[in-house]
């Protein structure tokens, strides 16, 4: 929160109850900081002086919703308790209004991890996981549970080093033990938490889980997994590949694609991978796409059969991706 010193505020901000604890014009002190904090003020909701008449677009939400997440995650480190009243009031709801971007492209191009990826990660498994749910047609309460959960996924990473989670190559067999450590982690701190339920905790423990049972940490099967669960393990593992992390560049999207189709990174749940997935490349019609081999088109059709690998034109040249299949979709341009 740090970040808002000196900024002046155009509104009035009021309490829950209506009351202006701060008036307009003023410049924030660290006294107004910690009396936002206090009065649970939603940072999300100051407007301030000098900032343009118009809608934040999805990469400045992203950017606000991940530093306030960031600042509420480390909070633990000092009172070693999940601020869960304060994720669910200010994080959840803009998660929420994120997932409801219109251009799923510009969205994916918004969420992805780049440099303070692990709060980057807990957002856009936490919006990710929200779209998947909007998918499926879960209702308002049942989404917002999910959002929160998914956004929590990853909680049992503060109890291990930064230096671990950071490292730029490959993790020793012990290090990744340790890193595995996360789920139960995370397990334990929200069924130690007041008003977190058994669905966020299990979100936490299983969202390594495959259906296969080759998952972690209990190698439970599909039938003992929970939906909650199957949806974040997909919404995890998407964003994973999308994003810049110490050790690997973004994956290209067609090898995303193919490796989660394929389940190489262990068996996911086969309705939610092609809900999600479908819902994507559906949406890819009339884009511009980058394919492999350098050259710049637009995607004019689905083929029914396979509808990854479409028909794209390239200026008066029609390609058939299912038909020439030493060329593939690399990236997806955003408006």
């Amino acid at each position: 929160m740090d970040r808002y010193l000196g900024k002046i505020i155009k509104n009035d901000l009021n309490n829950a109850y209506g009351v202006t604890v701060i008036p307009a014009g003023s410049v924030l002190n660290e006294e107004h900081l910690e009396l936002i904090r206090k009065q649970r003020i939603n940072v999300l909701d100051i407007v301030f002086a000098g900032s343009e008449e118009r809608e934040p677009g999805c990469g400045e939400k992203v950017d606000r919703t991940v530093g306030l997440a960031k600042e509420l995650f480390e909070s633990y480190r000092l009172t070693h308790k999940v601020p869960l009243a304060d994720i669910r009031k200010e994080v959840v709801p803009a998660v929420l209004d994120i997932a409801l971007t219109p251009d799923i492209f510009s969205l994916f191009q918004a969420i992805r991890g780049t440099d303070d990826y692990t709060y980057e990660h807990n957002i856009g498994v936490g919006v990710l996981s929200t779209l998947i749910g909007r998918w499926l047609n879960m209702d308002e309460g049942e989404l917002a549970a999910l959002s929160l959960a998914a956004t929590l996924h990853d909680i049992g990473k503060l109890k291990l080093p930064a230096e671990l989670l950071m490292k730029p190559g490959k993790l020793t067999a012990g290090e990744y033990e340790m890193v595995k450590k996360h789920t139960v982690y995370g397990y334990e701190m929200l069924k130690e938490t007041v008003g977190a339920n058994s669905r966020m905790a299990l979100a936490a423990l299983q969202h390594h889980e495959r259906n296969d049972g080759n998952g972690y940490p209990l190698r439970l099967t599909e039938e003992q997994i929970d939906p909650f669960s199957k949806i974040v393990a997909v919404a995890d593992i998407f964003h994973a590949m999308s994003s810049r992390r110490p050790y690997h560049e973004a994956m290209p999207f067609h090898i995303i694609v193919d490796q989660m189709r394929r389940g190489s990174f262990g068996v996911l749940d086969p309705h939610i991978v092609s809900v999600f997935l479908d819902n994507i490349v559906k949406r890819s019609i009339g884009r511009g796409v980058v394919l492999t081999d350098g050259r710049v088109g637009e995607i004019v059709y689905l083929n029914p059969h396979n509808i990854e690998t479409p028909l794209v034109r390239i200026k008066d040249e029609y390609i058939d991706l299912s038909k020439n299949r030493q060329i593939a979709i690399h990236s997806i341009a955003v408006e």
